[in-house]
């Protein structure tokens, strides 16, 4: 089974310059996803999407595949994963009649991962009739009390509602159903629902579960901190000292 890796990474970050190549632990952001996608079992390719000429340079160095550079109109503020995946999908299609059956989104802003957690969920998915396979972790708060605001007259509606509680929002957050927020850890997705249903996970989405301490989404300098802290308390994949 051909098991694919895109690590997405554009040159320009507006809130962090240079982001993704930023050092880690002495080692550049990116480095974090390349290694986890070659140290996986279940992954046989690694490849870099970027439109950033000293990105693909770094990603080469640490072992990734860097095909094509991608092109601009596909690397923009509100480019989408989506054109980004079909850009290179189709690339690999046209020019190595290449077509993986799984691929595997690795965001680089999320360094923390466990390899033999990346092959279990792999397998999850190959094992499944589900679309894709999407990591979440318990949400720091419930959206039964969150509220829209009527910007005309001021009044509040709640967002969500229940059909066995009348008014949730006044209900302890024990009694009101769980409820999970995705994080950009791993995204496991079978290529046809890339390709046939246009879509990044399709309607069928499997779970897996990581804790809010794993949970690592870097947009600024505190957010290196914060993976630093637990790259170093934690087993999972990183670099010699």
């Amino acid at each position: 089974m051909k098991i694919l890796a895109i690590i997405p990474a554009r040159g320009g970050s507006k809130g962090l310059k240079n982001k993704n190549i930023l050092p880690l632990l002495g080692h550049p952001l990116i480095a974090y996803s390349i290694k986890a996608g070659l140290d996986a079992g279940n992954i046989n390719r690694v490849i870099v999407s970027t439109d950033s000429v000293e990105i693909a340079s770094v990603a080469q160095r640490y072992g990734a595949e860097v095909p094509f550079l991608r092109p601009a109109r596909f690397a923009q503020d509100r480019s989408t994963d989506m054109e980004v995946f079909i850009h290179a999908l189709d690339w690999l299609e046209q020019n190595e009649n290449y077509v993986p059956d799984i691929v595997v989104q690795l965001r680089p802003t999320s360094p923390v991962r466990f390899a033999p957690e990346i092959d279990l969920c792999i397998d999850k998915l190959i094992n499944s009739n589900a679309d894709s396979l999407r990591i979440v972790t318990p949400a720091p708060c419930t959206p039964y009390k969150m509220w829209s605001i009527n910007e005309n007259n001021g009044m509040m509606e709640p967002i969500l509602k229940l059909n066995n509680i009348s008014e949730p929002f006044n209900e302890p957050r024990q009694k009101l159903p769980k409820v999970y927020w995705q994080v950009g850890t791993l995204d496991v997705i079978k290529t046809a629902t890339i390709t046939e249903k246009k879509s990044l996970s399709g309607e069928m989405i499997l779970s897996h579960i990581i804790s809010n301490e794993l949970s690592v989404d870097i947009d600024d300098l505190t957010g290196f901190k914060k993976a630093e802290e637990v790259i170093l308390n934690n087993n999972c994949v990183k670099f010699d000292s």
